[in-house]
């Protein structure tokens, strides 16, 4: 069965409904590739809006599927000692030392590794949250009869492995005068909008002419923003921000925005078509690397449309905005991953040497 085929997926539920019926265990006669599907593409919610996003269930897809993949082709690498297959399934048959020592071997000697270099800590945590979220899945439904995803290592990322995205406003507004200086309105407008809106790179990749909105209440426009489980906000547009997006349509030939097609991309690329999340990030990282003579304060920062979204956090709290209006404004639902972008702000602003008195130390603070 093919996983995107998604008009399988009313027998699925006919098959659940009837095992209700007739008084059998809810999926007795799913098969593995019955419950990936149902697991990935099950409607939980009666708006289906509110279900995972497509991006989420791609992502989650291709990675049960490398895992397969991986524990069939490399299972005398990985020592996936399997006595006998339960029943036809994989899954049924797998035990918790297995996926441990897949993530093990996943972490230290699988293809991309020995190829590559490691992963990045923060991929690694991913990929075992994709893994635990499936497997709990199966025993909590009891396709499986054993916990086994609690077999998996935590694999969370501490502070120290997170990469350097801390950019600041005075390189912010160094990349925006260097661009204008340059008299490179594409770039200009990226930076412009992604610093002062704080979007994600898919929901600057996703916007249509439509989500631009004119603020019947405030006055000026406003962006109306769909972002991670399809939930809107709207995201103020400073004048200035408006104008740049008006140059940046300007320059690539398109329609003004009163006059373009409300379905039209609100950015698109040379070609006219809208950017793709990984086309704008290799886009930014290559137009930035191009500054030769460039010093930002980190040289060994690498530049993606993300770090933008930190600067709109950073900047935010250096303009004394409450913590939970900068949570709201990116669209997070937990205080704690705003306070993983802004960690370093704490940490300087509440160091002891700012309580430190001169008539203690003399003329040397």
């Amino acid at each position: 069965m093919e996983l995107q085929d998604l008009s399988t997926l009313p027998a699925l539920q006919n098959r659940l409904d009837e095992a209700e019926k007739d008084g059998q265990k809810a999926f007795h006669d799913f098969t593995d590739p019955d419950m990936m599907k149902w697991f990935l593409y099950e409607r939980r919610h009666l708006n289906q809006k509110n279900d995972r996003t497509e991006r989420t269930v791609r992502e989650y897809e291709r990675e049960l599927l490398l895992f397969i993949e991986q524990l069939l082709t490399y299972s005398t690498e990985i020592d996936v000692d399997v006595a006998y297959i339960i029943e036809g399934s994989l899954f049924k048959s797998l035990q918790s030392r297995h996926l441990r020592r897949y993530q093990e071997w996943l972490a230290t000697d699988s293809p991309y590794v020995v190829s590559k270099g490691a992963y990045s800590p923060a991929t690694l945590e991913r990929k075992t949250t994709i893994l635990k979220a499936f497997f709990a899945f199966l025993h909590r439904v009891g396709y499986i009869q054993e916990p086994i995803h609690q077999g998996l290592r935590i694999a969370t990322v501490r502070k120290d492995d997170r990469p350097n995205r801390d950019l600041g406003p005075v390189d912010v507004v160094m990349l925006l005068n260097t661009f204008r200086d340059m008299q490179q309105p594409i770039m200009f407008t990226i930076i412009h909008v992604l610093t002062t809106t704080g979007i994600r790179n898919e929901e600057f990749c996703t916007l249509q002419v439509k989500d631009l909105k004119v603020d019947s209440i405030q006055g000026g426009y406003y962006l109306d923003v769909l972002g991670k489980g399809n939930k809107r906000r709207h995201v103020p547009l400073k004048e200035k921000v408006v104008h740049s997006i008006r140059s940046f349509r300007n320059a690539r030939g398109l329609l003004p925005i009163e006059r373009a097609h409300l379905d039209d991309p609100l950015f698109t690329t040379n070609t006219g078509r809208a950017y793709s999340p990984s086309y704008l990030s290799q886009y930014v990282k290559k137009e930035i690397t191009s500054l030769e003579q460039l010093k930002l304060s980190d040289q060994t920062m690498k530049i993606t449309p993300h770090v933008f979204r930190h600067a709109f956090a950073i900047i935010s709290k250096l303009n004394g905005v409450d913590i939970y209006d900068i949570m709201r404004s990116l669209g997070h639902e937990k205080i704690e991953t705003t306070m993983i972008y802004l960690e370093k702000i704490f940490e300087k602003e509440r160091h002891a040497i700012h309580a430190w008195k001169p008539d203690i130390f003399g003329d040397y603070i």
